[in-house]
């Protein structure tokens, strides 16, 4: 049967994508929080986030709007494809990057999906947003069986509708969200028993894994409305091995305690893309990021948030170019895998700069 012209335009518009406000016993919770105060979540600094202000906002809408080939890459961006089947041991440490902050980490046997948008659009509508610049490396479909999925917020190029719906069907895995995000992930389907809400410095252990939500410095909210969910970054340790993914965020002094309470990390998956000198505390820059990574006691830097989504003004390749010289700089150990590309942790390919000949 085809959908009446209503029904389709409900579904363009994207309304249940904006998902739902916490009420009840969720919002008493998060009330409870250290970091929520007046009704919204509070970095643990004072920080300037962009606002929704009518006298710069439109200026910047079409700044972004405005056809700069510099933004996007110059040809087609090389995939790579991933394993689909059960190929990683119980002592293995690998990582998938599939574009943008989308990555499957596989930790001593388990399998962690971190921040998964499928969507063509990062965006709550399907004709309005910004567009994916490559093909998803791999089907949802064709994922491995997942033993958790992680979000670190709400905002769309992270926390994905139809793909959050298509997992919930297709996955037996929980999820694990900041405080407050479990309304969105309940409008949408998403079984109270499978959802995980965590505060900063809360864990649990999923079999032998333990994943623990710890701080960020960022922002949060799919409407007008901010800040009325968490933001998170998150520590994923098993027996022996340890992996931090940064989501969303600005350099902040607490990524040294982090490293001090959590690290060393065996790889840090760090948000290296989409900063600017108006949003400056909120994302880093790519010197930011190594700075962060350093902090952590990083082992091997994956960096992510660049590529797949044009969210700033910065040149395509400009974040992964600067990461790569700061790194050097500094003697990290770095890996820039293709969309798709398994890397193994403890044999990282060699940066081979495959992304230039696009910029």
């Amino acid at each position: 049967m085809t959908p009446d012209k209503p029904s389709r335009l409900r579904k363009a518009l994207g309304l249940a994508a904006f998902g739902a406000r916490p009420a009840g016993e969720r919002a008493e919770r998060m009330r409870r929080s250290p970091q929520y105060r007046d009704g919204t979540f509070h970095n643990q600094a004072q920080t300037r986030t962009l606002r929704p202000d009518p006298a710069t906002t439109g200026g910047m809408l079409r700044e972004l709007l405005r056809n700069d080939p510099r933004r996007k890459p110059a040809g087609p961006v090389p995939l790579a494809t991933p394993p689909t089947g059960d190929s990683t041991g119980r002592d293995g440490l690998h990582i998938t990057w599939y574009g943008h902050a989308s990555a499957l980490v596989e930790i001593e046997g388990r399998r962690v999906l971190l921040d998964p948008v499928w969507s063509q659009r990062c965006s709550p509508s399907s004709l309005v947003g910004p567009r994916r610049l490559h093909p998803v490396p791999v089907a949802l479909g064709q994922l491995p069986r997942l033993d958790a999925v992680v979000i670190s917020h709400d905002h769309y190029d992270h926390l994905d509708y139809p793909t959050i719906r298509a997992l919930t069907a297709g996955q037996p895995a929980p999820f694990l969200v900041p405080l407050g995000v479990g309304a969105h992930l309940d409008r949408w389907g998403v079984p109270a028993n499978r959802i995980i809400e965590l505060d900063w410095d809360e864990s649990v252990e999923l079999d032998g894994l333990r994943l623990t939500a710890t701080a960020a410095q960022h922002f949060s909210g799919r409407t007008l409305a901010r800040d009325r969910t968490l933001w998170t970054s998150w520590v994923l340790a098993g027996s022996t091995r340890r992996v931090f993914y940064t989501g969303d965020s600005g350099y902040f002094d607490g990524y040294a305690g982090i490293g001090e309470a959590h690290g060393p990390f065996d790889a840090a998956l760090v948000q290296i893309g989409a900063y600017d000198t108006r949003w400056p505390d909120i994302h880093m820059t790519p010197e930011d990021a190594v700075a962060a990574h350093v902090d952590l006691r990083g082992g091997l830097l994956v960096p992510v948030h660049w590529a797949t989504f044009v969210l700033a003004f910065h040149p395509w390749s400009e974040p992964v170019d600067r990461v790569w010289q700061e790194a050097k700089a500094r003697g990290v150990t770095l890996a820039v895998p293709r969309p798709g590309q398994r890397v193994d942790v403890d044999d990282p390919p060699a940066v081979d700069g495959w992304w230039q000949a696009l910029s």
